[in-house]
């Protein structure tokens, strides 16, 4: 067995119920910022041609990348489908919000604690996986 099938084995046996809730509310949270990302698209982009130099076809792309990236990844993590896949498409946006947008750690009500929290259960439920509230079953179950 390699490294990546034992590390799925144990995220499909240590799964306790309660984070299966916690992963639909992060799809569901990941979904609306997709949304959100969707409607207020302008800003999005001044802000990513703001802190990168990138040209403008790149900061488009980069940008519908985010919003349905986090659109497709939330559904899939409500869903349970494709957890760990779901994750892996999310943690780069992620890294990306917490070092080149959210600079600011000192401030008094800095926004930087939201992505480094969406951060972390990202990485659990890499390692976990999906659970017994899924869409479609492991094959332990």
């Amino acid at each position: 067995m390699n490294l990546v099938q034992r590390v799925e084995h144990w995220g499909d046996t240590h799964h306790p119920q309660w984070l299966d809730i916690v992963r639909i509310l992060l799809g569901a949270f990941l979904c609306y910022k997709g949304v959100d990302f969707l409607m207020n698209m302008g800003t999005m982009l001044s802000l990513i041609t703001n802190k990168m130099s990138f040209g403008s076809f790149s900061s488009m792309l980069m940008s519908n990348y985010i919003a349905f990236a986090h659109i497709l990844g939330g559904i899939l993590l409500i869903l349970g489908v494709l957890t760990r896949f779901a994750c892996l498409i999310q943690i780069p946006i992620l890294l990306g919000a917490i070092f080149f947008v959210n600079t600011d750690l000192y401030r008094p009500f800095s926004a930087v604690l939201l992505p480094i929290g969406v951060l972390l259960l990202l990485i659990c439920f890499l390692v976990l996986g999906n659970g017994k509230l899924s869409f479609l079953k492991t094959r332990d179950d």
